[in-house]
């Protein structure tokens, strides 16, 4: 089925193969293609690529949310997608929403006509919220500033698009990297000798995944955590719920696509209870760059340099399990001080910028 948009466009709904290498992939395995080259074009960078073997996990509904996705076809050339994610937490109001075209089909009001397409499908789930991350590259022109006062996102095509559709700009994240050089190394162990000053009352622990039994429910908390702890400046916060299983298939997930994933904890001595927490995955690429995922420390546990304490020691053990990644990649939100801080103290300089845009649809 195909839905006519204007012009010679068309959109179409994305039926995912049971394997990414079966005989019925080809328009799968296209999708990821395009998905990365309009990925490139968009941020000028190459860490964001993946596999269509890492693709299809993420687009697969689960448990915990409902997928919806398109393609986006050309006069016949597949040329972008488009994907809602319906969160499947008690009481929820919000829908994920992205539209992803390549550059050279922009202006033609493509992405306009794909747009109520998505809309429909987040009221039809009742939802009445839809949020979206995209990350636009550096500029010297104008900018357009984060209504939370923090960090602004270049005004450009991607920008007037999504305020001409009703979006406004809730949230800035600061792209940041650090190459992991031996200067990086020494500083990230002086770092970690600092902070294991200020944290008599806690240890590191570490793993690679899968969690072990013993911690299962601690990450797992520490990931509920995240929903609710992290600075969201204005967006609905859904509080995931976290549990076990979920972070089972979560890490299954991860091994489906290729990923190497190692977690990061400040365990409280006195109490045995995580307190804080870091993530470092890499794709099957192992010369690829690093991504720093979830990072946290529980407000009941801060002031101690917990941030700074599972930050440096992830990085110093995670130059022997993937010692020819070269650097290292993190999203923070522009207000979250403490966390910036501790990255530019490691040195992590900032690439690019990511906005995060709301509209409200009732």
């Amino acid at each position: 089925m195909s839905i006519s948009l204007i012009e010679d466009a068309t959109l179409h709904p994305l039926v995912l193969p049971a394997r990414a290498d079966a005989a019925d992939a080809a328009e799968f395995r296209e999708l990821s293609r395009v998905r990365n080259e309009v990925y490139r074009e968009l941020t000028g960078r190459t860490e964001q690529d993946l596999t269509p073997e890492a693709l299809l996990p993420l687009l697969r509904s689960r448990a915990e949310r409902t997928t919806v996705a398109w393609i986006v076809r050309d006069a016949g050339e597949m040329v972008g997608r488009a994907v809602v994610d319906i969160p499947h937490e008690e009481g929820s109001k919000v829908a994920i929403a992205s539209i992803e075209l390549h550059p050279r089909v922009w202006g033609r009001g493509i992405g306009t006509a794909v747009l109520p397409h998505l809309e429909a499908v987040v009221r039809a789930h009742g939802r009445t919220v839809i949020q979206n991350w995209t990350e636009q590259q550096a500029s010297d022109g104008a900018r357009l500033e984060a209504r939370t006062g923090f960090g602004s996102v270049p005004d450009d095509h991607v920008a007037r698009f999504l305020l001409r559709h009703g979006f406004t700009l809730e949230q800035v994240y600061r792209v940041s990297r650090l190459d992991l050089t031996p200067d990086a190394r020494a500083l990230a162990a002086s770092l970690l000798e600092e902070a294991k000053a200020h944290s008599p009352g806690y240890r590191v622990r570490q793993w690679m995944a899968p969690t072990p039994p013993e911690h299962r429910d601690g990450y797992a908390w520490l990931k509920s955590r995240m929903s609710t702890d992290a600075p969201s400046a204005d967006l609905e916060a859904d509080e995931e719920a976290w549990d076990a299983e979920r972070l089972i298939a979560g890490e299954a997930r991860l091994a489906e696509m290729g990923q190497e994933f190692q977690v990061t904890v400040a365990q409280h001595l006195e109490t045995g209870a995580l307190a804080a927490f870091t993530e470092l995955g890499i794709g099957p690429d192992r010369t690829g760059t690093t991504h720093q995922h979830d990072t946290l420390v529980l407000k009941e546990h801060r002031g101690h340099r917990l941030g700074q304490l599972v930050k440096c020691a992830a990085m110093l053990s995670w130059i022997d399990i993937a010692p020819e990644s070269t650097d290292i990649i993190t999203y923070n939100a522009e207000e979250n001080r403490p966390m910036l801080a501790i990255n530019e103290a490691m040195g992590f300089t900032a690439i690019a910028y990511e906005g995060a845009w709301k509209k409200d649809l009732t």
